[in-house]
Formats: structure tokens, sequence, C-alpha cells
């Protein structure tokens, strides 16, 4: 089974042999590859019971949790590696989110659809209506998300923090796009973090 785009980016990146917390993690693809491929000892975080229970099948250690809140409940560096792909903008305070992953983790990756991308710019200017897009694809009465963060939104929450970058990709489609501008072309970012040392 091939990975989302953003997803391959992540476990392309991940060291083998780390210890990783996948926040969010759905059905657990990710963690599957990881474990298979990289020999990570993958765990899993995860708030839908559908999700858990497709996870556990796959033989992944996973439990039901809601980042809004359990991740208080993880000791200081008790991993190489937090990941949050495509949950950030569903948290209730990203912020707090954010803190407690790079709490958990020696490093953390955060992946997001990026809400000031030129096709939903266009259909808020052009059709005033919140857009629907292959990445936002549900209306704006049935979607999860409840923060619309943009690249250089999250740029800045990073600098707030005093985090630093020690990487990050934007895709357009499902291809890399580079770094300049992508604000406006990337639909979808990928970063790594970690604490000021």
């Amino acid at each position: 089974m091939s990975l989302r785009p953003d997803l391959a980016i992540i476990a392309a990146n991940v060291a083998p042999g780390s210890r990783v917390l996948d926040v969010g993690c759905g059905d657990g693809g990710l963690m599957a590859a990881l474990r298979d491929e990289r020999q990570c000892d993958a765990r899993g975080l995860e708030l839908d019971a559908g999700d858990v229970a497709a996870a556990v099948a796959r033989g992944l250690s996973v439990i039901q949790g809601d980042a809004d809140t359990d991740l208080a409940d993880y000791p200081d560096t008790s991993f190489d590696y937090a990941i949050l792909s495509q949950t950030l903008q569903t948290t209730r305070r990203p912020d707090w989110v954010l803190d407690q992953l790079l709490r958990i983790g020696s490093q953390a990756f955060v992946s997001f659809p990026n809400f000031a991308h030129w096709r939903v710019r266009a259909s808020l200017l052009w059709g005033g209506r919140m857009p629907v897009t292959r990445l936002l694809p549900l209306k704006w009465y049935a979607t999860p998300n409840i923060h619309h963060v943009t690249v250089d939104d999250f740029r800045a929450l990073v600098k707030e923090r005093g985090f630093v970058v020690e990487g990050c990709w934007f895709l357009s489609g499902d291809k890399l796009t580079g770094a300049v501008m992508a604000n406006l072309w990337a639909e979808h970012a990928v970063f790594l973090l970690r604490k000021d040392r």
C-alpha cells in the first residue's frame, strides 16, 4: 500500500530504529510503514474507534484518545519523533498541541493543508464561498477543520514558540514544490521541528 505524499516524506525522514508516536494515526498506514521499512517502535493515538480497530488489526500498538487532552499524559522525551499529520487544524488548541509534541518527542513532524493556497484564495474571491478541494473535500459545515492555518501562520507560531525548523517540504498536488512563495503555491506543508537547544 502506498502512502499519501506527506506521509511518504515523513517515513523517508524518520531515522531507522526510532521510537515514534503518531498522533491522529488514522488506520495506522504510516506506523506500519515505519515498523516494516524502518524498524521503528511505532505507537499511535487516534480518536476514531473504527480507525483504532483497523490499526490494531494490523498488529499495531494504538490507543483511542484525543490529542487535545491526552497528550498531557505522556512523559517528557519519551519518543524520538512525535508526528501530527493533517490533524493540527482539527485541534482546539493547536499551539498547546504543538508544545506537547515537542515535550513528548525530541523532534516533531507536523503536516497540514495550506489554507492560503491560490485555489482556496480564488474560491473565496470569485465564488465567495469556502472552498471544496482535493485536500479540503468537505463542505464548511461538515469539515473537522476548525483552525484554518497557512504556511506563514505556522512559521509565525514556530518562531513565537522558539522552535527550530529542521526541515520543510511543500507539496502542490502530489509533487514537491519550492519553498519560495510556498504560502501561495503549496497545497500542503510538512515541517520537521525541534526545540532550540
